[in-house]
């Protein structure tokens, strides 16, 4: 299987140079140059993608970690990412593979037929691309997910959102769930902190929540002193409310020193509790906490009596009330998601797992 597989979204410019015109970084490309993300090269007269058919590894995780609350609760997921990144993010959390150099990191190879194999014979619901942003490898994820559909699983996408509109249709298009990291709600932290801006995050947002069908769960990581003040949490809460609705879940996550953020302390828990408060008063029904032992910040309530109806220990459900069709078994409220008949709990596993090539 070529690593190097023929790129969509770019066209040439008057000066001898190739765009990609994947998102808004708009790279501008001579021969051989690769773009922001690292993935995305020039090769003669178009582009190609380095990491087509190449994994940074698979794991079946719950899909609470993704994280998504709201998506077949209890359900297994199987997880990948490649190489790569097209933020600049200075505090990543997944570094390690976001920031490498694809040769580096890429040992296991798959085709997407042997990952929706690999999926369906593990008994996993979904498939998630995720530890490093899959728009950047989205013609791999979009086989991925043709194949995966084909076989009656479903697609998750955990990604920053940052995209131009004609291959974010095309992506999400095959896509049913989505968790969108909001990573503040002000640009300057965008532009000192990712190299990147904020408007085009909001606008994935609203196009994921308007205009197609996808599942959407939102996560804000919350670094102390940088996106943390109530001024802003309000701000950020309030915007949900009124450009999305009160149903969309968000998630608060703790920061944890890392990469090129080392000098800033730990989230502590009382952050997260205060930021989910905030939310709450702004009129979400559905928020949580991430990263932090916190039962409440972990369980669904019924928006309409407040029943404890989905009670999560870490990734683990420890109570579930709610019918078939996600209602409150009280006072027959719908709860906003996607369910089923809840048939078993994967718990707080992380499993690694081969794919197994044909031939």
């Amino acid at each position: 299987m070529s690593a190097a597989y023929p790129a969509r979204y770019w066209h040439r410019l008057a000066d001898g140079r190739i765009q990609c015109d994947l998102c808004p970084r708009d790279c501008r490309l001579n021969d051989g140059q690769r773009g922001a993300c690292f993935v995305r090269q020039r090769i003669g007269d178009g582009m190609v993608l380095t990491t087509y058919g190449r994994s940074s590894g698979f794991c079946i995780d719950p899909i609470e970690k993704k994280p998504l609350n709201h998506f077949f609760p209890g359900s297994s997921v199987l997880s990948f990412g490649t190489a790569g990144c097209n933020l600049a993010c200075k505090f990543c959390q997944n570094w390690d593979i976001s920031k490498s150099r694809d040769s580096d990191r890429l040992a296991d190879q798959a085709s997407a037929e042997e990952i929706a194999v690999a999926a369906q014979q593990a008994g996993c619901e979904s498939v998630a691309f995720t530890y490093n942003d899959p728009v950047i490898f989205a013609e791999y994820a979009m086989d991925v997910a043709d194949a995966c559909h084909a076989r009656g699983i479903h697609t998750v996408a955990v990604t920053a959102g940052y995209v131009h509109p004609e291959p974010r249709r095309d992506f999400f298009a095959r896509i049913d769930a989505a968790n969108v990291d909001l990573k503040a709600f002000s640009d300057d932290f965008y532009f000192k902190l990712t190299g990147a801006h904020l408007q085009p995050v909001l606008d994935t947002l609203q196009y994921l929540h308007h205009e197609t069908g996808v599942w959407l769960e939102i996560t804000t990581l919350l670094i102390p002193g940088k996106n943390d003040s109530d001024e802003e949490l309000t701000a950020l809460s309030a915007w949900i409310a009124d450009a999305l609705g009160p149903e969309v879940p968000l998630h608060f996550s703790a920061f944890h020193p890392d990469y090129r953020m080392m000098d800033v302390p730990p989230t502590p828990p009382r952050t997260l509790r205060r930021a989910r408060d905030i939310a709450l008063r702004a009129g979400l029904h559905y928020v949580y906490t991430g990263n932090v032992h916190d039962l409440a910040g972990g369980t669904t309530y019924c928006p309409g009596c407040h029943l404890p109806l989905i009670e999560r220990d870490w990734y683990d459900i420890v109570g579930y009330q709610l019918d078939p069709a996600g209602r409150c078994p009280v006072c027959g409220t719908p709860v906003a998601g996607r369910f089923g008949r809840f048939s078993r709990r994967f718990g707080n596993r992380r499993i690694p797992v081969a794919i197994h090539h044909g031939g």
